[in-house]
């Protein structure tokens, strides 16, 4: 039988041996393989630096400038643009919709998602049918979402008509033309068209919840909210952190339903930060103030990406790299 320190001598004369060969690899079998990975990046690398890098930098160094798109860039104003954005009404307004965007898009459709997956996670007849059905509004393009709702909702169209027809035309309003209504309406499009894309997160999610673990809480008298509340949805807090980050970056960026369908009106009552960027920068040809403002966008996301990350994603990543390095 063999005795530990003779076990400690055969593995450490084990471990040098190899150190040894490895440290004997000619340099340029080491060479050859940094070649070969820099060969894989190198791609990524340079289309994340030619489309990502390179147009911060610029809208940074234009954001000092009042210009035109057109012409040298002489007029060097300092923060001028950035002050005046920052005081601008019209502006702090558009934060202020972004952010609630933000808490309602998280507010209404967690439930939805979280209810929709757990209905289309157990075995049920046609329930590949509601899954596409689900799905299907994510898949189809901003720009035909937005002009098929802009139809539906307009005075006399299929939503009055479908309200009328259930005997509640007293609730018909102007949907994109009143003040006070017309970003809540947006709340509703903006939730048919991605909760489809959460519904996918989150089956993927349950599909990794062991089905022992519900079965034990069932068999224990746990009810079925009991085991949704205290097995489902722990367990499934990974996803739910990535979704809700994926959510509120996407509701600080939001675009293209409401440029299409409101343009940001009426009086301003849709604007966001994206909308007003594209209206006053693009619309007026104020490309330097355009750019301060996407400045601003662009340090509002990533304080929020990084703030975020920090104190609600870390335990995930640190996790993650915890087990694979074990």
């Amino acid at each position: 039988m063999t005795t530990p320190t003779v076990r400690k001598v055969w593995f450490s004369s084990r471990a040098s041996t190899q150190d040894a060969r490895e440290g004997g690899r000619p340099s340029r079998f080491r060479w050859g393989r940094g070649l070969e990975i820099s060969a894989f990046l190198a791609p990524a690398l340079i289309v994340y630096l030619l489309f990502v890098l390179v147009p911060i930098v610029l809208a940074a160094y234009y954001s000092f400038y009042k210009w035109s798109g057109l012409g040298p860039l002489n007029n060097f104003v300092n923060l001028d643009n950035y002050r005046r954005a920052l005081n601008d009404d019209v502006f702090q307004n558009a934060i202020w919709h972004n952010a609630l965007i933000v808490v309602l898009s998280l507010a209404v459709q967690f439930p939805l998602t979280l209810g929709l997956s757990l209905l289309l996670n157990r075995r049920m007849r046609g329930r590949a049918v509601l899954r596409l059905v689900l799905f299907a509004p994510y898949v189809l393009s901003e720009v035909i979402t937005a002009v098929i709702w802009l139809l539906m909702l307009q005075p006399d169209g299929l939503v009055d008509h479908a309200f009328s027809a259930v005997g509640l035309g007293h609730l018909v309003q102007l949907w994109l033309a009143d003040k006070h209504l017309v970003l809540y309406t947006m709340l509703v499009v903006l939730t048919w068209k991605y909760l489809g894309f959460g519904i996918v997160l989150f089956l993927a999610g349950l599909q990794g919840i062991p089905q022992e673990l519900t079965e034990a809480a069932a068999i224990d008298g746990a009810s079925g909210f009991k085991v949704v509340r205290h097995v489902t949805v722990p367990l499934l807090g990974p996803t739910i952190r990535i979704w809700a980050f994926l959510s509120i970056i996407g509701s600080l960026q939001v675009f293209d339903l409401i440029w299409i369908m409101t343009g940001g009106g009426p009086g301003n009552a849709s604007n966001t930060m994206v909308t007003y960027l594209i209206s006053r920068g693009f619309g007026r040809y104020a490309f330097g103030y355009g750019s301060a403002v996407a400045v601003i966008l662009f340090i509002i996301s990533f304080v929020v990406a990084l703030t975020y990350q920090r104190f609600v994603l870390r335990r995930d990543t640190e996790g993650a790299l915890t087990r694979m390095v074990g």
